[in-house]
């Protein structure tokens, strides 16, 4: 009876502290089903981007490298379009314009804005320039925005808000009026991503991982008083409000449990065990090497294509110079040295290349993935397909997805992250191959469970405002 009430008291006193966290995380939860923290993807990027304009092009990747006074080759090489010019981008941050050869020295305001414009569609003059954004913001206050400050903040009179970075002079973060209202119902209470919080990012790790532990803990500890109660005598002794707390806790309560206990799983608590030592092998034998610009003639690979690209990937395979023309986040064309366009690369290649790599590994099992499966989901799409599949007999029994359009592992496995991919995806995101294929049923069952989170929650918001008041 003594260890029972002080159960009892001790889950009373949690959920006094706790139910306003649960509630607030299943009613964000809801929203997050849909509309996540803004961001701006690669495919973001191709989806908004001009077409590269071939005729502008004057000057030789060879000789847009010297410009930049570099003497090693680059480790990546690009040629796309910045503010209506053709450009080269090396490394990600070197840029040398194509037309003229003159590398782009500094991101003024002005080309800020045109660069903004552009990606928006709205009137430069209708832009707003909010100034140079050096410290974190609610829209910029990851740790990945540290090495793209300054960030060149420009708004429009409809609500859209876009952030240029003045070290890349790309668009690093993108908003509008729908999705920061999404963010503050969604993601920001969920992942308790308030400014003052998460700029500091170990304070933060810690907070939410003690929130999310201690709260398992609460959920745990009122199931097992739930079914003490309950279970001997088969009936809750208990009428109204708490009756209902105890019924939909016996219901519900596993899950809450499940859903704390993987949202702390996503902050990665637990330090990971074993190595992945073939995959860097076999994406640098991809690779083969850094580009060298002086193998390169851009103009010649776009006039091969039907389609102008508005990303023109300078690339190897193998060693070999290839180019990788993206049309669009999921129309690429492969252009080599010589022969024709493909649409990927030879998938038979690329698994005697990594076969070699992952020497002394063997590979255990290799196949072609043209659809999702358990290890290779997403909700949005965003994961590319085609795919080829490959698990090594090491004894992390690792498991890569190469891309067949990019030649580039986008996926890898070990023994730690097969788990994290079932106890923290499979848990929190309730992302099952079964589910995924035949929406709108994981839509119905994920709503139907946070709907039974929520009613949980709110009763044990009822039931500590009444013991408070008492």
């Amino acid at each position: 009876m003594r260890l029972r009430k002080l159960a009892i008291a001790a889950h009373r006193w949690l959920g006094v502290f706790f139910c306003l966290l649960f509630t607030q995380w299943f009613l964000s939860g809801i929203v997050m089903m849909y509309w996540s923290y803004p961001q701006v993807s690669p495919a973001d990027r191709l989806a908004r981007g001009p077409a590269i304009d071939a005729a502008r092009i004057r000057v030789s990747p060879q000789r847009a490298w010297a410009a930049t006074g570099s003497d090693d080759p680059p480790g990546r090489a690009s040629l796309e379009t910045l503010a209506g010019r053709p450009a080269y981008r090396f490394d990600g941050r070197k840029i040398v314009y194509a037309d003229t050869g003159e590398p782009l020295s500094e991101v003024s305001p002005e080309l800020g804005r045109k660069i903004a414009a552009q990606w928006t569609g709205l009137s430069e003059a209708q832009a707003r320039f909010e100034g140079s954004v050096d410290t974190e913001d609610q829209w910029t206050v990851s740790g990945e925005f540290r090495r793209l400050r300054p960030l060149l903040k420009f708004s429009w009179p409809t609500g859209e808000e876009v952030y240029v970075s003045a070290v890349t002079a790309q668009v690093e973060q993108y908003t509008t009026r729908g999705v920061r209202l999404a963010a503050w119902c969604g993601a920001i209470p969920h992942w308790l991503y308030f400014t003052s919080l998460r700029k500091n990012g170990a304070l933060w790790s810690r907070v939410v991982i003690w929130s999310s532990g201690i709260a398992t803990f609460a959920g745990m500890l009122g199931l097992v008083v739930g079914l003490w109660i309950a279970a001997p005598a088969r009936r809750i002794p208990y009428s109204g409000m708490k009756r209902w707390h105890t019924l939909l806790g016996l219901v519900f309560g596993i899950v809450a449990c499940t859903w704390a206990f993987s949202g702390m799983l996503s902050m990665d608590p637990f330090p990971a065990s074993g190595g992945d030592e073939a995959g860097p092998r076999i994406a640098r034998a991809l690779r083969g090497g850094a580009p060298d610009p002086a193998l390169y003639a851009p103009r010649n690979a776009l006039a091969r294509l039907d389609v102008p690209p508005k990303l023109l990937e300078l690339a190897t395979f193998a060693g070999n110079p290839v180019y990788i023309a993206h049309t669009g986040a999921r129309d690429v064309r492969i252009v080599p040295q010589h022969g024709d366009p493909a649409p990927q690369f030879d998938a038979g290649r690329i698994l005697a290349i990594a076969a070699k790599a992952a020497d002394p590994a063997r590979i255990a099992e290799s196949r072609l993935v043209t659809e999702y499966e358990s290890y290779y989901i997403d909700r949005h799409g965003a994961l590319p397909l085609p795919a080829l599949f490959l698990r090594l007999d090491d004894p992390q029994r690792s498991m890569y997805y190469i891309d067949l359009k990019s030649a580039r592992i986008v996926a890898r496995y070990g023994e730690i992250s097969r788990w994290n991919r079932w106890l923290y995806h499979g848990l929190h995101s309730i992302d099952l191959p079964l589910l995924y294929r035949h929406r709108p049923v994981w839509d119905i069952a994920v709503l139907a469970l946070m709907l039974g989170g929520v009613s949980l929650s709110l009763t044990s918001v009822a039931l500590a405002w009444q013991f408070l008041r008492r």
